[in-house]
């Protein structure tokens, strides 16, 4: 079978993946014994704040050693005293640990399981907080803390060995973020960085948890990157590798409970390629030099111009193509990267002028038809499409621009189309990239043309497997609803990720085929697909909000149907997806099944008119598009198109921003620590299960489904409480949520108050 946001939306949403998982790790945080005064909005035990939190991860194989440096700063003007607490990594074997406290080498306590519950629950039921209730089952390393000064900062350095371990040729570290709530105020400076180093090749190399930059040196190092200012980090850091000297590594992983279609993430990397086993590659420049291009734009065109033309390969060939009221090859065919080509191509670049209109198709007809040998069939052709604009002169209607296109590309030539600011039309640049196997970007007003163009430019330098499918061989395996559905070019260095459901059970052959140095290759590696697998539980989420991405562009291309919008509201709501258009489809679902007020999952949005009409508007908007042309250009459309990409990348963002125009708006009152400036943090997805917020409540999103289940109040930090945690440790995460939350658990709908 073959395969086929700088988010900037006007609202208070934003796309975001938080994933938190049953395996969650905890890093260090210091228990106040008698907390001065209770913060408002924030744990009742932990007055400090965390200035900083750097972390240095060396893996070499299976050893990672994780090195930690923690500024703690005490506000309060009391001295105070605490004890440090590191809870263990579940599972994780610990062969060294050392703990520098203010430059003294101090000595912990190790406790195991059972005594760190004990303390766990004595700090819950002494505090009256049950954040450390997420704890429970771990061990711990506890050192006492005394003097904490007023107004002084605590500096805690933490190294610890630990064996990491492989799954079907996959290894996963993971570090605990999830901590940083402990801090009674946005941490400065986050930052991770991990280092792997393999004897065998490395592969894949992935976060599904956070946005990071991966940079390879040579084919067995690779270093990973993550920063963030003034944030408050809740969601584990977690990285997955894979190592084989295997040319393609290919791998698998699965989620399926027993009686439904299983969820799977297959990855293929080529790693990082010697020099020499990439492919050379055409590619042309297509660079609008219209009058609109002025005020900074075509400056920042140019530089980003030059620096493609500096770093093309020395076995490439590439044209330019500058277009304003007339399109202008430079070379007429596809010239040979040497030196002399590049530096006749510098010059023509560096006399663009913005003057004149915007013929866009009659520049993508120049760029098709390049002269090409038909010897050089198997060398991949790349267009790389910059315009500020809509088209005034020449084919002015997107249908006929893309079956211009359609009809022109008879060698599989990837479009990759950048729409810069707001006066371009997002479908067709879409759907220019869409049907080529390509991408579409936008660089929006405060955004740096140069920077994205070029660090886009990195990515797609060295292709190695072009014209990319993959077969499954096992008939009792069947793959349905796979994102992307149209599989792009694997480049150097770089990964294909494809999130799909599966039917059926059983061992599998994966082949991964294409073209590599104009001839046709295949990699094929043995899997399997399990009946009940509910280890990996992000995969099912990183799945959903691709496909409640792939269904809003639906709508926003061919308008709204019953069973389109259904499936958006069950799956954002079940996996917790909030964006404009997935709440307000939310808070209109709510209202037509007159569900109870109680569990209800946006409660306060459906009281706050104000921004209720414009997520309102944000949807509207969107269904426009598909029916009138004229809105698919301008903010808002830009809006949308960035919305939806972000959705269908599945890209992670652990940080609400405000969208623009409603900055000045006030946010609903802070009823607590998570009550945060908007209403993205009122969500929570926690092993693999969304919870939504009405005012100090905390609301099971199952429970909405549940019609006649029986309901059971329980007091919190009761005996009958902390029985139940004990009877079900594997939800001790959704009761660390608050005092008050609404938890499902065998057909059971427990209140705790």
């Amino acid at each position: 079978m073959k395969l086929k946001l700088s988010l900037k939306i006007a609202s208070l949403f934003v796309f975001t993946m938080l994933i938190h998982t049953m395996s969650a790790r905890a890093d260090g945080l210091i228990v106040i014994h008698d907390p001065p005064h209770h913060v408002p909005g924030h744990f009742r035990f932990a007055p400090l704040e965390v200035i900083s939190h750097k972390v240095d991860v060396d893996i070499t194989d299976v050893v990672a050693k994780t090195s930690i440096d923690q500024d703690f700063y005490n506000p309060n003007n009391a001295r105070l005293e605490g004890t440090y607490i590191f809870p263990l990594p579940e599972g994780a074997h610990i062969d060294k640990f050392s703990m520098d406290i203010n430059g003294k080498q101090m000595q912990a306590e190790l406790l195991p399981a059972d005594k760190a519950r004990a303390l766990y629950e004595e700090i819950v039921r002494k505090q009256k907080d049950p954040a450390l209730l997420e704890y429970i089952g771990r061990g711990a390393y506890k050192v006492r803390i005394f003097p904490i000064e007023p107004k002084s900062h605590k500096r805690i350095k933490i190294s610890y060995t630990e064996l990491l371990k492989s799954d079907s040729g996959l290894t996963e570290y993971v570090y605990p973020l999830n901590t940083e709530k402990f801090s009674s105020v946005p941490i400065k400076d986050v930052s991770v960085r991990v280092t792997i180093n393999t004897k065998d090749a490395l592969k894949t190399v992935y976060s599904p948890s956070h946005n990071v930059e991966i940079s390879r040196h040579g084919q067995n190092k690779a270093v990973i990157g993550y920063e963030e200012k003034n944030g408050r980090p809740d969601t584990d850091f977690k990285v997955l590798f894979s190592r084989t000297p295997k040319p393609l590594g290919i791998d698998l992983l699965t989620f399926r409970n027993s009686g439904e279609d299983g969820y799977f993430l297959l990855m293929a990397s080529p790693g990082q390629q010697k020099p020499g086993k990439t492919q050379p590659k055409d590619i042309c420049f297509v660079v609008d030099t219209s009058g609109s291009m002025a005020d900074g734009k075509l400056k920042q065109a140019k530089k980003a111009l030059q620096f493609c033309l500096a770093n093309l390969n020395d076995d490439d060939r590439f044209e330019i193509i500058r277009f304003s009221t007339e399109a202008e090859p430079f070379f007429d065919k596809l010239a040979d990267a040497s030196k002399d080509n590049i530096e006749k191509a510098e010059k023509f670049v560096d006399d663009f002028k913005p003057i004149g209109g915007t013929v866009i198709s009659e520049a993508l007809k120049e760029a098709l038809s390049l002269n090409r040998d038909k010897d050089d069939s198997g060398r991949p052709y790349i267009v790389v499409f910059l315009t500020d604009g809509l088209p005034t002169i020449g084919e002015m209607k997107e249908d006929k621009i893309i079956d211009m296109v359609k009809d022109g590309n008879t060698r599989m030539t990837r479009i990759f189309s950048f729409g810069i600011g707001s006066d371009v039309n997002t479908h067709l640049l879409d759907r220019l990239a869409e049907g080529t196997r390509a991408i579409s970007q936008y660089v929006l007003e405060e955004e740096d043309l140069e920077l994205k163009l070029s660090s886009f430019y990195r990515k797609i330098k060295e292709p190695v497997l072009t014209d990319v499918s993959v077969t499954v061989e096992g008939s009792r395996i069947r793959l349905t609803q796979l994102y992307p559905s149209q599989l792009p070019d694997i480049f150097n260095g770089d990964m294909l990720t494809i999130f799909g459901r599966y039917k059926g059970k059983g061992h599998a052959a994966i082949t991964v085929s294409g073209m590599m140095h104009g001839k046709k290759r295949s990699f094929t590696d043995d899997v399997h697909f399990p009946k009940n697998d509910t280890r990996n539980e992000f995969v099912p989420r990183l799945w959903a909000t691709r496909r409640v991405g792939w269904l809003l562009d639906e709508i926003r291309r061919n308008g709204e149907t019953a069973e389109v919008r259904d499936e958006v509201t069950q799956l954002a709501r079940k996996f917790g997806i909030v964006t404009p258009y997935t709440a307000y489809l939310i808070l209109e679902d709510e209202a037509r099944r007159n569900v109870p007020v109680a569990r209800r999952n946006f409660l306060e949005l459906q009281r706050d008119r104000p921004v209720g009409r414009r997520v309102a508007s944000s949807f509207s908007g969107m269904k426009r598009e598909a029916s009138d042309e004229k809105y698919r250009s301008g903010a808002e459309a830009v809006d949308n198109a960035v919305a939806v990409q972000q959705l269908k990348a599945g890209r992670n963002m652990q940080q609400s921003v405000w969208g623009k125009g409603m900055a000045k708006q006030s946010a609903p009152a802070s009823t607590g620590y998570r009550t945060a400036k908007n209403y993205i943090s009122q969500t929570r997805v926690i092993s693999g299960r969304a919870f939504y917020q009405n005012g100090s409540n905390w609301v099971d999103s199952t429970a909405q489904a549940k019609k006649d289940i029986r309901q059971v109040n329980i007091t919190f930090n009761s005996k009958a409480y902390f029985a139940l945690i004990n009877d079900h440790p594997k939800a001790a995460p959704w009761f660390a949520l608050g005092r008050e939350v609404d938890v499902v658990l065998d057909n059971v709908l427990y209140q705790v108050r």
